[in-house]
């Protein structure tokens, strides 16, 4: 898949900087793991199996904050929000999702969530999306790169594992964020849109556009349309001079027609937008929904693309860079969620898509439980709460505890692993599969069980 990255500097908080580079990479070399020869890999139906959508919510929420309240607790632990109840008996939601509330029914909380490695955002993606921590050059790939591998493309041209707005960038270290294809090679990797789709002119940018379109210059969709369908008149003459490679997937996804319809947000009823919320997040969220309709398999919507500078679930509280408070919070983070999630499940549910598409909503940690200094909370890998919804979850379950205070589980703890194995089983993945990595050895897609009393 072509990753075409911009030429915007990044900062890291070591003090270096890189360029992003035009990447089309091959499959890397020495890892340990079994040999081609010596186990089968696991027979996929492409067909088969559940679409995803994976809401990653960078920086960390919170889980005191947010979907494990403890109002017993000392006031420096429990927060200043209060918890109310939903339509599901016993379980309790901070009161800033009143919307989730009305339809606890729907999805379960897993709530006993952990690791024990470093307690820095890089670690956390990592074990969060692929179910492993990557050691020295060895990457894993990314769910949707797996599902890539297994079923191969989208339905009508579109490709099956999509990244939305943007891949994450900056979260302080400068190693892998763990949202790529890994050891499965470039031809696994997502396509990233790298735009806004909030935005009043937005455009899918990450596509080589054909030479004689220029669409700054295009005052309309409809003009953007009608070049490009010129464009592909000339592209269909030349095809006796030209062989299949990475430009032609360029051309087949902006002249899919398919494609085209489901990349086009502003066909979307504007009752239909506002109900998700006119944020790029919520704006993400109603374009998975789209991408999922016409054919991509597997989409992650990051809700934040860094943790610097901006609101985002990284409450430290410290001020400058990392000014985020919970505060922030009450006011922007937990209604844009709220709104943009329940949206999102309704919206599949009407159309009938929820039962065929898994929803995952997960942070990389969550929150310490005493609150700092600054009234903020920083990073705590000891426990947090992860959101299953659609597919053939049952809703309405609470799944593991955290202990009174938010400081680990106390019951039915799960790791990174388990809830990798649950996304898999979740999708119809057969667990046994082993994918094909560095040196033509087999690699298990995860040597852990699925959280079982999900399904």
């Amino acid at each position: 898949m072509l990753n075409f990255l911009s030429n915007k500097p990044v900062r890291f908080c070591d003090g270096v900087s890189r360029r992003d580079f035009l990447r089309v990479g091959t499959l890397s070399a020495g890892a340990v793991g079994l040999s081609l020869a010596q186990v089968p890999a696991a027979s996929v139906n492409p067909k088969a199996g559940l679409n995803c959508i994976l809401l990653f919510l960078v920086g960390g929420p919170s889980h005191l904050d947010t979907w494990d309240p403890k109002p017993d607790a000392p006031a420096n632990i429990r927060g200043p929000f209060r918890p109310i109840q939903t339509n599901v008996a016993g379980i309790q939601l901070s009161e800033h999702f009143p919307l989730m509330s009305r339809m606890a029914d729907r999805f379960a909380l897993v709530r006993s969530v952990h690791h024990q490695a470093a307690p820095i955002h890089e670690t956390g993606q990592q074990l969060l999306q692929t179910g492993h921590l990557f050691q020295g050059d060895l990457e894993y790939p990314h769910y949707g790169a797996t599902i890539t591998h297994l079923r191969g493309s989208g339905r009508g041209g579109l490709p099956p594992f999509v990244v939305l707005p943007k891949p994450i960038d900056n979260t302080g270290v400068n190693i892998s964020h763990g949202q790529g294809s890994g050891y499965l090679g470039a031809q696994c990797d997502p396509f990233t849109l790298r735009s806004d789709p909030n935005a009043p002119n937005f455009q899918v940018t990450n596509i080589n556009v054909p030479t004689g379109i220029d669409p700054a210059r295009l005052r309309s969709r409809r003009e953007m349309l009608d070049a490009i369908d010129n464009a592909q008149c000339a592209f269909d003459a030349t095809a006796s001079r030209r062989t299949g490679n990475n430009h032609d997937q360029a051309y087949n996804l902006i002249f899919a027609q398919n494609a085209r319809r489901a990349f086009d947000i502003a066909a979307e009823r504007d009752p239909v937008r506002g109900r998700y919320g006119r944020n790029t997040f919520g704006q993400s969220c109603l374009l998975a929904r789209r991408l999922v309709e016409h054919g991509v398999r597997f989409v992650t919507v990051n809700m934040f693309d860094t943790v610097f500078d901006e609101i985002t679930w990284d409450c430290h509280a410290d001020g400058g860079s990392l000014a985020v408070s919970l505060q922030d919070y009450r006011e922007t983070l937990c209604p844009m969620f709220d709104r943009a999630y329940t949206a999102l499940l309704e919206d599949l549910r009407q159309r009938g898509l929820l039962e065929t598409t898994l929803v995952v909503a997960m942070g990389e940690f969550g929150r310490t439980p005493q609150l700092n200094a600054h009234g903020g909370r920083d990073h705590w890998p000891g426990v947090w709460t992860v959101l299953f919804a659609g597919g053939r979850v049952r809703g309405g379950r609470v799944i593991g505890a955290s202990d009174r205070h938010g400081v680990e589980p106390r019951d039915r703890p799960v790791t990174p692993a388990e809830i990798a194995a649950t996304v898999y089983k979740g999708v119809g993945v057969d667990l046994r599969t082993r994918l094909p990595g560095p040196q033509q050895r087999l690699f298990p897609l995860t040597e852990a069980k699925a959280v079982d009393e999900m399904f």
